[in-house]
């Protein structure tokens, strides 16, 4: 089964739909952990609706967005949509760049359970604090996850409270890369280029609706973002400039700061698998078809 990955703005998503329109057995499974969210469109850059039509899509729009989706959920959710696909003999193929829902569903990760108890008693606590804790009881989990990264930490450090044992020995581990039964194409762009992708990619956004979008996501009439929703890159400052906390022009800074530091790290956690075939993209993403060619032909 092929797998297409990469960075944020790298091209990974239409290149899988030139794929899917080549062979029409194609269908795609999704592996973003934001494009599971109804109604949040826009942000997240999910395939439009006419891309939906001419392209089947899976785990897109499982959920709304007031409602916390688990990592495990998003496994469960991944492994039936394959199985869907292939009972009717069609072929599956991910595409996605968030590397911990790609490798729960490549490498079936054992996901720790969840303690939402454990979870509350951090909410008062900074950041910092909460590393320094995790550094005490699960270093080698520390060392995987950035200092600033609260999501990430709050989670490894839920599980070891919670469970009493490590965050670090639930399944094969993220320095354990076993065979698997997909190929694994990345697609690497410059970092200047990326960036300047990113910063393009928010004003097209905002061309598109994205203010009006969060401003439907935050009306005091719905029930508001999730924790796990939240963290979906750009939704947070456009609400800060929703509620005059700053201007369009800042919030928009903000954001595209943040997509860049999420871009490097999407890169450094790539870059740790050696069972990814890297094209390097100069410009057009189709750069990258002949070895797309290669491995779609070995897998089906």
């Amino acid at each position: 089964m092929l797998a297409i990955l990469g960075p944020t703005a790298s091209g990974k998503s239409g290149l899988a739909m030139e794929l899917a329109r080549y062979d029409r057995r194609v269908e795609l499974v999704s592996v973003d952990s934001m494009q599971v969210y109804r109604g949040m469109d826009i942000g997240t850059a999910k395939p439009t609706q006419e891309e939906q039509a001419e392209v089947r899509h899976h785990v897109i729009d499982v959920v709304d967005p007031w409602v916390d989706y688990s990592l495990s959920a998003f496994k469960q959710a991944a492994n039936a949509a394959i199985e869907d696909v292939e009972s009717r003999a069609k072929v599956p193929v991910l595409v996605g760049g968030t590397g911990l829902h790609l490798r729960a569903v490549i490498d079936a990760l054992d996901i720790p359970g969840q303690y939402p108890e454990v979870r509350a008693s951090f909410e008062d606590r900074p950041t910092s604090e909460l590393y320094a804790q995790l550094v005490e009881l699960d270093p080698d989990a520390a060392t995987k996850m950035e200092p600033t990264n609260r999501r990430r930490i709050e989670r490894a450090l839920e599980v070891c409270v919670g469970s009493g044992q490590p965050f670090s020995s639930f399944g094969p581990g993220m320095d354990a890369y076993p065979a698997i039964r997909f190929k694994l194409l990345g697609l690497r762009r410059p970092r200047a280029d990326i960036d300047q992708r990113i910063t393009e990619r928010y004003a097209q956004q905002i061309a598109d609706g994205f203010v009006a979008e969060v401003q439907r996501l935050v009306d005091p009439a719905t029930p508001g973002l999730s924790r796990t929703a939240a963290q979906a890159l750009g939704y947070r400052q456009i609400a800060a400039y929703l509620r005059g906390e700053c201007t369009l022009d800042e919030a928009l800074d903000t954001a595209i700061g943040a997509t860049k530091k999420f871009a490097r790290r999407q890169e450094r956690w790539f870059r740790r698998d050696p069972r990814i075939n890297w094209v390097d993209i100069a410009d057009n993403p189709m750069e990258a078809w002949p070895a797309l060619m290669r491995d779609y032909e070995a897998c089906t």
